[in-house]
C-alpha cells in the first residue's frame, strides 16, 4: 500500500516524489515515524504500561534529520511542515473539544478545579521567570515557553490511569477520573495562554495596546466559536443520511480554516480558542450522537500524530544545539517540574487522599508530550514568516525545550506511573470498580 500510494503520486508530481523532492521528503518521515512508533509500542515490560510511541514518532524525525546521507534525501519546505503541524494542531483541539463532557463540568469537586488550574498557571509563571534569567528571553517569549511546559500530555497519563483503572488501583477515591478529567482542562488552559502571548509577542506597540490586543484576540476567538458553534449544532439537519460524517467534515473543516484563518488575518491567538469553542458547542448539541463524530476525529489523528512528532524531531539538528543551550533548556524544565510537583501535592491536601496517594497524584503529571508538539514550533513558524533571525533563535529555543521536555518527560512519567500506582494506591473492592468504570467511560474517551 505505501509503494502503491507512493507511485500514484510520483506519476502525477515526478522529481517531487524522487529522493530529495518535498513529498517524497513527507512520505517518508511519515513511514518512518509510524514504523517508529510501532517499534517502541513493542517494548513491553511486565507490570509497567507500556512506553508511549509517540515517543518513537519523534526518534525518528531526530534521527532522519541527524543521519547525514538520510538528511540529504530528506528534504521538506518549512512551509509544507508548518501546515502539517497546524492541521495536526487542529484536530489535536477539536477531540480536546468534543472530550469535554459539560455533566461533568457541573460535577466536579473543587479539588479537580484546584487541580485542573493551579499547577498549569504556577508551573508557566515559574518557567516564564526562570526562562526570562537563564535564557535571556522576552517576557512575551517567556511566558510562551512557560505555557508550553505547563500542559500534561493526555496520549501518555490517559493510557496509564486506564491500566489502573482497569487493575482497581484507586478506583475507590476516583483518582484515575480525577487526574483523566483534571488533565483535559489542564492542557486548554496551556494552550489559552500559549495563543494570547503568541499574539502579543507578534504584535507591534505599546505594552499597553499588546495586552488589550491580547484580550481582544481571545473575545475575537470565543465569539467567533460561539457562532461556528452553533451554526454546527443544526447544520446538517438530523434527517439527513450519513449525518456523522458531515458533521464530522464540517467541523474538522471549520477547525482547520479557524486555525489558518487567524494566522491569514494576523490574529494568531483567535484560532486555537475558536476551535476549542466550537467543538464544544458542538458537542452539547450532538448529545448521544457525539461518539461518532468522534471516532472519525480520531482517525485523522491516527494519521497526522505520526506526522506531528516526525516533524518536531526533525526540526532539532545536534550541530545547531549549542550545549550550553541544552543545559539551560534541561535546568528550566527541571525546575519547572519540581515546582508542579510540590504545588500539585498542596494542591491535593486537604482532598481527602492520604500520604501515598498525595505523592503519586504529585508525580503523575510528569509525562509531557501531545501539546508540547503541537504549539512548540507555532513561535519558530511565525517567526520564520517574519525572516527575522533574532525571533528564529527565540523560537528554537522554545522548540528545544518542549522537544528535550517531550523525549525526557513521556518515558520517565509513564515509567513512573506504572511503578509507583501498584505501590501507592489502595486496591478497590469489585463493587467499587465496577461503579467507577461504568461511569467514567465518557472522561476516559479523550
Amino acid at each position: 500500500m505505501v509503494v502503491l500510494v507512493w507511485a500514484v503520486i510520483w506519476s502525477i508530481t515526478g522529481s517531487e516524489c524522487l529522493p530529495g523532492g518535498n513529498l517524497f521528503g513527507i512520505l517518508f518521515l511519515l513511514l518512518c515515524a509510524v514504523t517508529g512508533g510501532k517499534l517502541v509500542s513493542l517494548i513491553k515490560i511486565s507490570t509497567l504500561p507500556p512506553l508511549p510511541s509517540l515517543l518513537g514518532m519523534l526518534l525518528a524525525g531526530f534521527l532522519i534529520r541527524n543521519i547525514p546521507v538520510i538528511s540529504d534525501q530528506v528534504q521538506i519546505k518549512y512551509k509544507w511542515s508548518s501546515a502539517l503541524r497546524n492541521i495536526a494542531l487542529s484536530i489535536i483541539l477539536t477531540r480536546a473539544g468534543l472530550g469535554l463532557d459539560p455533566q461533568a463540568l457541573r460535577k466536579l469537586k473543587a479539588v479537580c478545579i484546584k487541580l485542573s488550574l493551579g499547577p498549569c498557571a504556577i508551573e508557566s509563571c515559574s518557567a516564564a521567570v526562570i526562562s526570562h534569567f537563564l535564557m535571556g528571553l522576552p517576557w512575551a517569549w517567556a511566558f510562551m515557553l512557560g505555557f508550553v511546559l505547563g500542559a500534561v500530555s493526555p496520549a501518555v497519563v490517559v493510557p496509564s490511569m486506564l491500566i489502573l483503572q482497569k487493575a482497581g488501583y484507586g478506583v475507590d477515591k476516583g483518582i484515575p477520573t480525577l487526574l483523566m478529567a483534571a488533565g483535559s482542562f489542564d492542557d486548554i488552559l496551556a494552550i489559552t495562554g500559549f495563543n494570547t502571548c503568541l499574539g502579543m509577542a507578534f504584535s507591534s506597540g505599546s505594552t499597553i495596546n499588546n495586552v488589550i490586543r491580547g484580550v481582544l484576540e481571545v473575545v475575537m476567538g470565543v465569539a467567533a466559536g460561539i457562532i461556528l458553534g452553533f451554526f454546527v449544532r443544526y447544520f446538517p439537519s438530523k434527517d439527513q443520511v450519513n449525518i456523522k460524517w458531515k458533521r464530522a467534515y464540517l467541523i474538522l473543516g471549520l477547525s482547520v480554516f479557524a486555525v489558518f484563518g487567524s494566522l491569514f488575518f494576523g490574529f494568531p491567538g483567535s484560532g486555537g480558542l475558536c476551535t476549542l469553542v466550537l467543538a464544544f458547542l458542538a458537542g452539547i448539541g450532538w448529545a448521544g450522537e457525539k461518539s461518532a463524530v468522534e471516532d472519525i476525529v480520531a482517525v485523522g489523528w491516527d494519521i497526522f500524530q505520526p506526522l506531528l512528532f516526525g516533524l518536531i524531531g526533525a526540526e532539532i539538528s545536534i550541530t545547531s544545539l549549542r550545549p550550553e543551550t541544552v543545559g539551560l533548556c534541561v535546568a528550566t524544565l527541571g525546575i519547572a517540574l519540581t515546582v508542579r510537583i510540590c504545588v500539585t501535592f498542596v494542591m491535593v491536601c486537604c482532598a481527602g487522599f492520604n500520604l501515598k496517594e498525595k505523592i503519586f497524584i504529585s508525580l503523575a503529571w510528569i509525562p509531557k508530550a501531545t501539546v508540547q508538539a503541537a504549539i512548540g514550533s507555532l513561535a519558530l513558524d511565525a517567526a520564520r514568516s517574519r525572516e527575522d533571525q533574532q525571533l528564529e533563535d527565540f523560537g528554537m529555543d522554545v522548540l528545544t525545550v518542549a522537544f528535550l521536555a517531550i523525549l525526557i518527560t513521556a518515558p520517565i512519567g509513564a515509567l513512573i506511573i506504572g511503578l509507583t500506582g501498584p505501590r501507592m494506591l489502595q486496591m478497590a473492592s469489585k463493587s467499587d470498580e465496577e461503579e467507577a468504570g461504568g461511569g467514567d467511560r465518557k472522561l476516559t474517551r479523550l
